[in-house]
């Protein structure tokens, strides 16, 4: 249980690191979207290791194979199987892990929950399973494409080092254009050196990615036990070494006053009515109000450290534990893909929701 998610648009996934594929079955999914491959491996592609000299060298095609759901090019409204190979586990990198709790790792969880674990790479914790959601984010994407709806995410901070300007005052279009996936170009270049700096000497860093959903119609999300924000939260926490999220405002507006942050409602020229501020992050009351949609996560610097760290085996016996294997040292480039497919099928998955009160 709880290795799916979604209420209509529902993704089930399953895989572990070291084992012989990842995969998973999208239920829910409209039938006669346009399904183009080649869009949906550029997105695997932004996810995978090996991409740039600030990510993990393991080697992975990540070629996705559809199984069902699909025929000519379109969905058919059946459930959507499909499964990635793992082809560069190299195991044996943790054969002296096997019976040593790494810190801050699911090991000893995972141990002390189930009575056993899949000390290979972290098995069903790995980051690895998080490519069945770049899939069916990539499918949830193109079908939100048809509503007028994006969804881009880019590298907001990485340690210290962070972008201050607005997401309106950036050209987003820039985000691809630098491995660390940072649309300040100047900003990129401090991001990149301190992530090279700091891999040099076996450490990691954490960060933040900003995400921005636009094109969002008035009425997605539920008054109380469904709220838009809450999905999006939820959906976020459960990537791997995310700790925390904001939207809107976020902690940064409780220094003000009510009379400083309301977003004034105006009736433009244009037709229809509009906020002259966003401060609400395109959400209030739990329900999309029809502006930009824009939150933060926070993410932990990788627990996994090419140095030496105290931690005990399973016995409570105490021990140093240097870890070997191809390991990313800032999460942040490749999280914002996993980014990205969340919050497209939150939104994808609400509008469904929101599409039923019309029926």
């Amino acid at each position: 249980m709880f290795n799916s998610f979604g209420n209509i648009f529902r993704l089930t996934s399953f895989g572990e690191s070291h084992g012989s594929a990842i995969g998973g079955v999208i239920d829910g999914c409209p039938s006669g979207i346009e399904v183009d491959l080649e869009f949906i491996q550029s997105e695997l592609d932004r996810r995978r290791p090996g991409q740039s000299a600030i990510t993990t060298p393991r080697k992975e095609d990540d070629r996705v194979e559809f199984l069902s759901g699909i025929y000519e090019s379109k969905t058919t409204g059946t459930p959507i199987g499909f499964i990635i190979e793992n082809t560069d586990q190299h195991s044996s990198d943790y054969d002296d892990m096997k019976d040593i709790f790494r810190p801050s790792h699911a090991d000893y969880v995972y141990q002390t929950k189930y009575g056993i674990r899949d000390h290979r790479g972290g098995g069903r914790s790995s980051a690895r399973e998080t490519i069945a959601r770049c899939v069916a984010g990539a499918i949830a994407k193109t079908a939100l494409k048809q509503l007028g709806i994006t969804v881009t995410a880019y590298t907001s901070q990485v340690g210290p080092v962070k972008v201050n300007r607005f997401y309106k005052e950036l050209d987003l279009s820039l985000v691809e254009s630098t491995p660390v996936r940072c649309p300040d170009p100047e900003i990129a270049a401090q991001m990149i050196e301190l992530i090279k700096r700091v891999k040099s000497e076996g450490d990691t860093l954490g960060g933040t990615i900003t995400c921005v959903a636009t094109g969002i119609p008035v009425g997605l999300g539920e008054p109380v036990f469904g709220k838009l924000h809450q999905a999006l939260g939820s959906a976020m926490l459960s990537i791997n070494a995310v700790k925390g999220f904001e939207y809107g405002s976020g902690f940064e507006g409780v220094q003000y006053r009510g009379s400083q942050m309301n977003d004034v409602f105006y009736k433009f020229e244009t037709g229809g009515i509009r906020t002259g501020t966003n401060n609400s992050g395109g959400i209030q009351g739990g329900i999309s109000n029809g502006e930009d949609i824009y939150f933060k996560v926070a993410f932990k610097p990788i627990a996994t450290l090419l140095k030496e760290q105290h931690t005990v085996d399973k016995s409570g016996n105490e021990t140093i534990l240097k870890a070997r294997g191809r390991h990313d040292s800032c999460v942040l480039p490749r999280a914002v893909p996993i980014v990205e497919a969340m919050t497209a099928m939150v939104l994808l998955d609400y509008y469904l929701i929101a599409k039923t009160r019309t029926l």
